[in-house]
């Protein structure tokens, strides 16, 4: 039985959070040759409950046989389907500076099924350069690029008070969804979809954790985000 479209019902936030990690997970199983998984094996592994386990993927149907637990292969294509891994989604970055040369260095892009199309800097000293394999455009020229080329996915790096102009013109030329590594929160944005990735809050929730776990606190966390 395949998943319902997602926008079918109403799916809570921290199941949609949790999807990656299940993503990530079933993929080492099946790199590790194993195909049968069950939710308390799976929920050890991500340090959930077999519950929560359950629970989650009852939000898309459920998946799994009594007395056989879950298809591994099976369930990595559904939930690569649902995050959009095989829609060949297209994606520019906008600042070369390390964490843009970083992220178009690693794999993070093709290996989630994402094209790369190339850099936007405001900097003539890099444009017109090639960055990783990428080549970099002046910044002047992104709204006539945007014009030519579908762009789904625009990744956000750049300076503080470049943030919010650029997001606003990203979402006025129809960017589907902006992934903001910039450390400035958006917001007031009519159509992109935003997703705000703040290192800085994780390195001291890393912190805190840290350090109440020291003070006998038993918040001490599994170090996945769920």
């Amino acid at each position: 039985m395949p998943m319902p479209y997602p926008n079918e019902r109403k799916i809570p936030p921290q199941v949609i959070k949790r999807l990656p990690r299940y993503y990530r997970h079933l993929g080492e199983l099946l790199a590790c040759g194993i195909y049968r998984t069950s939710s308390g094996a799976l929920a050890e592994r991500m340090g959930l409950t077999a519950s929560q386990i359950r629970q989650d993927l009852n939000c898309f149907g459920g998946f799994g046989q009594q007395g056989y637990g879950y298809n591994v292969k099976y369930l990595y294509s559904q939930i690569a389907e649902l995050l959009g891994v095989n829609d060949k989604f297209r994606a520019i970055i906008l600042g070369v500076g390390g964490l843009g040369r970083a992220l178009a260095e690693s794999d993070l892009f093709f290996g989630r099924g994402i094209r790369l199309l190339g850099f936007f800097d405001p900097d003539d000293a890099v444009t017109g350069r090639s960055v990783a394999g990428y080549a970099v455009y002046p910044a002047k020229e992104l709204s006539s690029f945007l014009v030519r080329e579908p762009v789904d996915i625009a990744v956000l790096t750049a300076d503080a008070g470049e943030a919010m102009p650029l997001a606003g013109l990203l979402d006025e030329a129809g960017v589907r969804g902006i992934w903001n590594v910039s450390g400035v929160e958006l917001s007031g944005l009519q159509k992109a979809h935003v997703v705000n990735m703040a290192l800085a809050d994780s390195l001291l929730t890393l912190s805190y954790r840290i350090k109440n776990h020291e003070n006998g606190s038993a918040d001490a966390g599994t170090g996945d985000a769920t």
